[in-house]
């Protein structure tokens, strides 16, 4: 059953961490042309010469994609990290580097200097990376497993609430204009001071202490308390099982984890769920659907309410995704949002090619965008991060986590640094590109990846075993 600590922690770190993700994501959106100005004046100021449109567009991409590569620097810190300070640990020091970089961006303007904030994005991307990848590493270790689907789809919800916060603070009757962005972009470090002040108060993953810490009694107190009763014998029997069938193996590394048979499936799984998320073109689309609501006649001072009910949608479709994917299970959830998400753009592909002549067209693109982001909610965006949970034990776990996490930003930044000449290339035409990836996904899960609902770390290992056709050492009691 679900405990109050166990709540409360989830809450915790998933508001801390996952929701400043979010944030960060979306919050240079709506300010941008303000951002852009500053910019421009800054260098004025300073040299004399207006800046050429070249450089301010250097500038400006450098802005947004400092983000994404500055989270591939932080996923390769996951496995160092969680390995020496522990989850919690991990997740308190990251606090710092948000608080750091929330200051510096907050001050930005008063200084007079746009290369902090360019700094500060890098910064911010090495928090995201880091908490994107441990937040549901810890919540997935601390879960029961009737209740580790459900908890590990509670990072993705706040990464969608971190989203829809940035759209509406960044409305322009909020904090969206000249006057208000510094502070907009500054609010990021409020989260993280609330987790710095409440996570020392809940206690360490279990797993942690237990098989890494070799403390069984620290690793007992914690399981009586998230779990709210005091026999836990069997949860830590089954730690010290797992425990037993690794110490044949000793901690992995990256390198090793490449050149292990007995994981072969469960990595190239987890690499190819963590591109299709990011290459099934989601950032595209979100940054496509300001232009497909303009042609479709929605006038330009509605399209930021517009993409705030987007927002809206995201996070009541991950809600959803929470309530549902122990009663589906994660396979469904993965399968259903990919052909939802190919499907989608099979047809806005049709939609905005035939906009110009066939008026009703651009309806059928907002509904194909809309249908996009349900499909993207309820599977691709946050179940591959409870499979890597699931599919890992402790000894590979931080290492995977790594590959993943860094397979997530690099296809991130990818996306944001091709799709600008994608767009211009092929037009519309773009989004069969995105719909191929979304099938070749999809039929990927489908032959390969398992159902891991309601069943310990120890059988998923087993069932990927007979994939992997390795025996396993089990000691026998």
């Amino acid at each position: 059953k679900m405990t109050l600590p166990l709540a409360l922690v989830a809450l915790i770190s998933a508001f801390g961490s996952s929701f400043q993700y979010g944030y960060n994501v979306s919050v240079i959106n709506s300010p941008a042309p303000y951002m852009q100005d500053f910019y421009n004046r800054t260098y004025l100021d300073r040299t004399g010469v207006p800046m050429d449109s070249g450089f301010q567009t250097l500038l400006w991409s450098l802005t947004v994609s400092m983000f994404p590569l500055g989270g591939l620097f932080g996923s390769l810190l996951v496995w160092p990290m969680v390995n020496n300070c522990g989850r919690k640990g991990t997740l308190l020091i990251n606090n710092l580097f948000s608080i750091a970089a929330a200051i510096l961006m907050g001050t930005s303007e008063l200084a007079k200097t746009f290369e902090v904030i360019i700094l500060s994005r890098v910064v911010m991307g090495i928090f995201a990376g880091l908490a994107s990848n441990v937040v549901p590493m810890f919540l997935g270790e601390m879960s029961p497993k009737n209740l580790r689907g459900a908890i590990g789809v509670v990072p993705q919800l706040f990464i969608t609430i971190g989203i829809l916060a940035a759209q509406i603070l960044g409305l322009n009757s909020i904090l969206g204009n000249a006057k208000g962005w510094p502070v907009l972009l500054g609010l990021t470090g409020i989260p993280s001071l609330i987790q710095l002040l409440t996570l020392p108060f809940f206690p360490e993953s279990p797993r942690y202490l237990l098989i890494q810490k070799g403390n069984e009694e620290q690793a007992r107190r914690a399981l009586q308390r998230l779990r709210g009763w005091e026999d836990v014998d069997d949860e830590i029997q089954e730690m010290y099982q797992e425990d037993r069938s690794e110490k044949e193996e000793g901690q992995f590394s990256v390198l090793s984890l490449f050149t292990f048979r007995g994981l072969r499936w469960q990595l190239i799984s987890i690499i190819v769920m963590m591109a299709g998320q990011q290459l099934s073109g989601v950032n595209g689309v979100f940054y496509y659907a300001d232009r497909i609501f303009e042609s479709a006649g929605v006038h330009s001072s509605s399209i930021q309410y517009v993409t705030v009910s987007i927002g809206a949608i995201n996070v009541v479709m991950t809600l959803l995704a929470v309530f549902i994917v122990e009663s589906l299970g994660r396979r469904i959830l993965l399968l259903a949002g990919f052909v939802l998400c190919s499907a989608s753009c099979a047809i806005l592909t049709l939609a905005l090619n035939l906009q110009t002549t066939v008026s009703w067209m651009s309806y059928l693109s907002i509904v194909c965008v809309i249908a996009y982001i349900i499909g993207h909610a309820i599977g691709p965006s946050p179940i591959p991060a409870v499979m890597i949970t699931e599919m890992f034990l402790q000894s590979s776990r931080p290492a995977a986590f790594m590959v993943g996490g860094s397979v997530h930003w690099l296809s991130n930044f990818t996306v944001g640094l091709v799709f600008l000449y994608m767009e211009a290339g092929l037009g519309p035409y773009s989004f069969l590109i995105f719909c191929a990836i979304c099938v070749a996904t999809m039929l990927y899960i489908f032959f390969i990846v398992p159902e891991t609902k309601n069943k310990t770390f120890m059988e998923i290992n087993r069932i990927m075993a007979k994939r992997n056709k390795v025996d396993i050492h089990e000691s026998k009691e």
